[in-house]
């Protein structure tokens, strides 16, 4: 059984792989790939280094990428959510669980409180909100049910499996085999 994702050391830290990362953000790889080689959402766990290499996306990289790809599905330009995302990069996890996003479209706005939410849409200014701690719920639920590695604090191989590997690898290996 997988841990919590709360219960990590601070050596350590777990990643999961790209096809996991695109289907549990609900992006397709060249969506990922493209944001991770412009420096939109790059995995903070470990870069690919070369051919054959895997990148590995934190809780949080995949909870920014919802995020991201909430902000696109509702029509705000990949320029403005940089921005956005630029605002939210240095957060934790915990941090990001406390805001709603509410965008007037072309602007998103960071609010803490149900009064900031309530006055930015008293102003005209919201059309549209994001509450995260929704999202993070959400992730939390969907991603315990996939395979993940564990990283040690030096960005080493992974040291252990924490569920079995991936289905994609599994394949592979009976190819070979």
């Amino acid at each position: 059984m997988q841990e919590s994702l709360f219960d990590i050391g601070p050596d350590e830290e777990v990643g999961y792989r790209v096809p996991i990362a695109c289907q549990v953000a609900g992006i397709t790889y060249r969506q990922l790939d493209y944001w991770a080689r412009t420096k939109l959402v790059e995995p903070s766990i470990r870069m690919a280094r070369g051919s054959g290499s895997q990148r590995l996306y934190s809780f949080k990289d995949i909870l920014v990428l919802k995020i991201v790809k909430r902000l696109l599905d509702t029509g705000i330009s990949l320029q403005n959510i940089r921005l956005a995302v630029d605002k939210l990069r240095d957060r934790g996890v915990d941090d990001l669980a406390q805001i709603t996003l509410v965008s007037d479209g072309t602007t998103v706005y960071e609010c803490r409180s149900n009064e900031e939410v309530i006055d930015l849409l008293g102003g005209g200014q919201g059309v549209f909100g994001i509450a995260v701690p929704g999202i993070v719920r959400e992730l939390s639920g969907t991603i315990s049910s996939f395979p993940s590695e564990r990283i040690d604090a030096f960005g080493s191989e992974p040291s252990e499996k924490v569920v079995s590997v991936d289905e994609l690898a599994a394949r592979r290996k009976r190819k070979t085999s």
